[in-house]
């Protein structure tokens, strides 16, 4: 065996060493070598001190993984190959049993069904997409595309400082470590390739986690595919259905009618999916670090440390700050997510009444699943900021119940026609007065389109402009009022010289 000629003596490279050449290349890590000698640095105690295995086969098996973190990232601030790869496996954990022709014939029945029960609960058409059955994988795939358009402005936000962090604590290093990091060159770009591969890791766990739990693509309450698609996942609606008093079958149909409501407006509301998905991203555009905490998390965590970091980024220690205008966007999307959970929850309370015995307290368990939320939520929440819950869905739901009843199925959903229509946070705290607000705004629409309509057609009554008042409508005392002389102008005695003569 030859000799290495970096290292004296020869023999079987040190731990330390090929730790080096795995991050570095060959030629950085002798010169990094070098220096750490010269220095009169010991890298075989450093790679005890770093509790680097000694067994080759071990450190070779390490050294892939690092490579595997570091390798095929993209370039951009998240590892989207190994986010992919860990999501599947989350997903598969405990089992992905494929799905069989007899389930996808039982999820497409249902939610066929669901499309003709919803008819007689909304105007909005059905959507006209594909009715699939999916697998968890199939659930990780399909939505992977939207989950990296909502958290890659926020991985590039907290890698940036995470690198602006690592690197100004460099800085009160010894001047021969600070040296040797800077021999290596591409330091900080190999920090990004490795914050990174954490990132991917955090949101490959928590989407594999969500295709465990999500009944299909909408269970979230977010627009999560790009086209319209109504799908169940056999699995997950299964282990749902253990246990309750509810069949299995009548589960499946109560939440194919509510996956199928939620691609029915998504379909037909075109502004709706680009709302929802504008206000997280103007969230994310805002976002800020708070140094303080994140040099706290750099200083007990070894940033080469993936598993550390990966802690650190899932417990939160990077404190998301928020501004006024996030917490501005936090509301709104608290009042969207809750105005579309509301009325998916109305219109599918609607449509199964005459049909499933236990449609009320299947509705209940959902609200109380979705008011609790799961791991994968928790862990949005930590990497994001943002709690993808609808706070307000009861009242949302109230108030679209009464305006149902109080205008008809279609000037309920006439509202989803422009956003400026839609209900304020301040106006769900009030369902009774936004129905009344409503209907008078409608009412007086109807008085001027009726005037406009008869002035058009010449049968308005003269003086009788859209906005003024006939003579009978104008108040006592006014100038023409009925009883004041009518349209003949001032009173007599205030003429001018008094009464006209007989």
């Amino acid at each position: 065996m030859s000799q290495d000629p970096t290292r004296p003596g020869g023999g079987e490279p040190d731990s330390w060493e090929e730790l080096l050449r795995s991050m570095m290349g060959p030629e950085a890590a002798e010169e990094a070598m070098r220096a750490m000698r010269a220095s009169g640095l010991d890298p075989e105690a450093m790679s005890r001190a770093a509790g680097l295995p000694t067994d080759r086969n071990q450190l070779m098996m390490m050294l892939n993984q690092m490579q595997q973190l570091l390798a095929s990232g993209g370039g951009g601030p998240v590892n989207w190959n190994l986010a992919q790869n860990l999501a599947r496996q989350t997903a598969h954990a405990g089992g992905d049993p494929a799905v069989t022709a007899a389930q996808a014939e039982q999820v497409r029945s249902a939610l066929t069904v669901a499309d003709l029960w919803l008819d007689t609960a909304t105007e909005l058409a059905p959507a006209g997409g594909r009715h699939e059955a999916w697998s968890r994988a199939d659930w990780v795939e399909q939505t992977l595309p939207t989950w990296k358009r909502l958290s890659e402005p926020v991985a590039a936000s907290v890698a940036q400082a995470l690198v602006d962090t690592i690197s100004a604590q460099s800085e009160q290093m010894p001047p021969e470590i600070r040296a040797m990091a800077e021999q290596m060159g591409a330091a900080q770009g190999m920090l990004r390739q490795l914050g990174g591969a954490v990132f991917g890791m955090q949101v490959g766990q928590a989407v594999g986690t969500l295709a465990r739990e999500a009944f299909g693509p909408a269970d979230t309450g977010l627009p999560l595919v790009e086209t319209p698609t109504s799908a169940l996942v056999p699995a997950n609606v299964a282990e749902f259905s253990e246990g309750l008093d509810a069949s299995a079958e009548e589960v499946r149909l109560f939440l194919a009618v509510r996956e199928v409501a939620h691609a029915r407006l998504f379909a037909h509301v075109p502004w709706l999916r680009a709302h929802l998905l504008g206000i997280v991203e103007s969230y994310a555009r805002e976002i800020t670090i708070d140094t303080e905490a994140m040099e706290e998390a750099v200083r007990s965590i070894d940033p080469t440390d993936p598993e550390q970091l990966r802690e650190a980024f899932s417990g939160g220690v990077f404190a998301l700050e928020q501004s006024p205008a996030q917490k501005s966007a936090l509301v709104r999307l608290e009042t969207a997510l809750a105005l579309v959970e509301g009325w998916v929850e109305e219109v599918t309370a609607q449509a199964v009444a005459p049909h499933l015995p236990h449609a009320v307290p299947l509705r209940e368990m959902l609200r109380r699943r979705r008011a609790t939320g799961g791991p994968a939520e928790q862990t949005f929440a930590a990497l994001v900021g943002l709690e993808l819950r609808p706070r307000r869905l009861r009242e949302a739901a109230t108030l679209w119940a009464r305006l149902g009843a109080a205008r008809g199925i279609a000037d309920r959903d006439r509202l989803w026609s422009h956003p400026d229509l839609m209900p304020t946070p301040e106006e769900l705290d009030n369902p009774e007065g936004f129905v009344a607000g409503r209907q008078a705004a409608r009412a007086a629409e109807q008085d001027v389109d009726a005037a406009l309509a008869a002035l058009l057609a010449g049968t308005l009554p003269q003086g009788g402009e859209p906005g003024t008042d006939t003579p009978d409508e104008r108040p006592p005392g006014a100038p023409g009022a009925e009883g004041d002389g009518g349209d003949a102008g001032p009173a007599e005695s205030d003429r001018p010289g008094g009464p006209a003569p007989a």
